[in-house]
């Protein structure tokens, strides 16, 4: 099966795939003339805006949400994957793939919000929804809603249940059943609450386990600091082949770097739209700029501190695919312990060994509760186009048992097989997404240039869809003509308490 999975790799992650994440970022950065950077003030005061509408929940909650999800084994496996194939210089292409992403975040996380609906309930937006409403493709929408389905419900928890079994099994030495069964049992107790106590758990657990791992991190980089000069130039020389150690690895260092930081980050592939498709805000440009620096804490922060730590000891190997190897460090250890033995080195092995045991497992944990929501969200999609309501217990209850049970498959099977049934959903995601946001960019546009005019007028940006002129916005429409009859209700009622009558 290992050998399937490859060859398929090998078509759905050709070199366009790699260059298409590219150019789209390099793209929506020029047109939304570098809103990553310009708008970085923004970013962060958005994230502490209140939400009163028991319908969705907060910036922050959505952002914890989609932290939780994307920090996980590829914020330290995933490095470590990258550097083991394509050198130090993989690090810098992905510092480049996540500050473009960045940008290619705001574009799908604001048409996200513009095409959001409301389903039982609960506000639910996402790759179909705007396929559906932007595109005018029904048929799209719902194949697109399956695969995000089997992908995020059925591929991906295998490797963050992988990687926490093989973890604690080489720590604590327990089965990789066992852990899978606890596991399973674990998030079974968190997804059966619904999305607030999803949310409300990512919210109290993200920051803690995210800001810990970096403060960790920083305090041993610290003690290092003489070294870090040599590391940089070391990441920059290998990432432009100027480094004869590393010479011919240019091409892998590139597919590698955008690859592991796609992953990593998720900027372009859909899976991070859904939590925020939940969130109430006044105008849809403000959650965009909320999860656009999303990317910057899980790639310039998360990824960093993994990659600087493992280069600075020197515990890693390269070893192209199908070569010979060029550093051979770490005999005979995979890429899964690089972190681990790293961290060990600069202060002592056990703590290295049970922190990392920690981090790796909280950083999964979060990742699959919150695989769930957006499961759950595909699901709502396609019964709601389908109207397949009728079915939704089964289909509900089907799903929930699926996904745990695939936690279990992925603790107990090999670990190349299951990277490769990962990788081979993140391809196959990035092809139908990027090509849809890249066909509605024009639309994201629009709501950031009445972003900015509102800001220039010094307003707190309000979305008025009768202004800005988006069809099928039929969120934002119903919300105004809302508005608007509660405003007239509330002048009649002034009108009569002055003793006049309307005509």
């Amino acid at each position: 099966m290992l050998e399937l999975v490859n060859l398929l790799n090998s078509y759905v992650w050709s070199n366009a795939l790699v260059f298409l994440f590219l150019a789209v970022g390099l793209f929506f950065t020029v047109r939304t003339r570098f809103v990553q950077v310009r708008r970085f003030k923004d970013m962060v005061k958005l994230l502490f805006e209140k939400n009163n509408d028991n319908a969705g929940i907060s910036s922050f909650q959505a952002l914890a949400m989609s932290l939780g999800s994307r920090i996980g084994t590829g914020n330290i496996v995933g490095v470590a994957a990258a550097i083991s194939l394509g050198g130090p210089g993989a690090v810098f292409w992905m510092w480049i793939t996540g500050f473009f992403g960045s940008a290619t975040s705001f574009i799908e996380i604001t048409l996200t919000q513009i095409y959001k609906s409301k389903l039982e309930g609960e506000y639910r937006g996402g790759t179909p929804f705007y396929i559906y409403k932007g595109l005018n493709l029904k048929w799209f929408s719902v194949i697109s809603a399956i695969v995000l389905t089997v992908v995020i419900g059925l591929l991906w928890p295998t490797v963050q249940a992988n990687t926490i079994a093989l973890t604690v099994q080489d720590t604590f030495n327990i089965p990789p059943l066992v852990t899978g069964s606890l596991l399973a049992l674990l998030i079974a107790g968190i997804i059966y609450g619904g999305v607030k106590r999803i949310a409300t758990v990512s919210e109290y657990l993200v920051p803690f386990m995210a800001f810990g791992y970096v403060g960790i991190c920083i305090v041993l980089l610290a003690l290092n600091v003489s070294e870090i000069p040599a590391m940089f130039s070391l990441i920059v020389s290998s990432a432009f082949n100027l480094n004869a150690a590393f010479s011919g690895l240019l091409g892998t260092a590139i597919a590698m770097g955008v690859q592991r930081g796609v992953f990593a980050s998720a900027a372009g592939l859909g899976t991070e739209t859904f939590e925020s498709g939940a969130t109430s805000v006044s105008h849809p440009a403000k959650q965009g700029l909320v999860q656009a620096l999303s990317i910057y804490i899980d790639t310039f922060l998360i990824c960093t501190a993994t990659a600087f730590m493992i280069l600075i000891t020197g515990k890693y190997n390269v070893i192209p695919s199908g070569g010979d190897p060029i550093v051979n460090n770490l005999p005979g250890a995979g890429p899964e312990l690089y972190t681990q033995v790293a961290m060990g080195t600069l202060v002592s092995q056990t703590f290295g060994q049970y922190f990392m045991t920690a981090s790796l497992f909280l950083f999964c944990f979060t990742t699959l509760i919150t695989y769930f929501y957006k499961m759950d969200t595909n699901i709502a999609f396609v019964r709601e186009i389908l109207n397949l309501k009728s079915s939704s217990n089964f289909v509900n209850h089907l799903a929930r048992f699926g996904l745990l049970g695939m936690v279990i498959f992925g603790a107990i099977n090999s670990a190349p097989l299951i990277w490769g049934i990962t990788d081979l959903g993140v391809g196959l995601l990035g092809w139908i997404n990027v090509i849809t946001i890249f066909l509605l960019s024009k639309i994201a546009l629009k709501a950031l240039k009445d972003y900015d005019e509102q800001k220039l007028a010094g307003l707190n940006p309000v979305f008025r869809q009768s202004k800005v002129g988006i069809k099928n916005a039929d969120f934002w429409e119903e919300l105004e003509e809302k508005e608007l009859a509660e405003r007239e209700i509330a002048a009649t009622k002034e009108l009569k308490a002055r003793g006049r009558t309307i005509k």
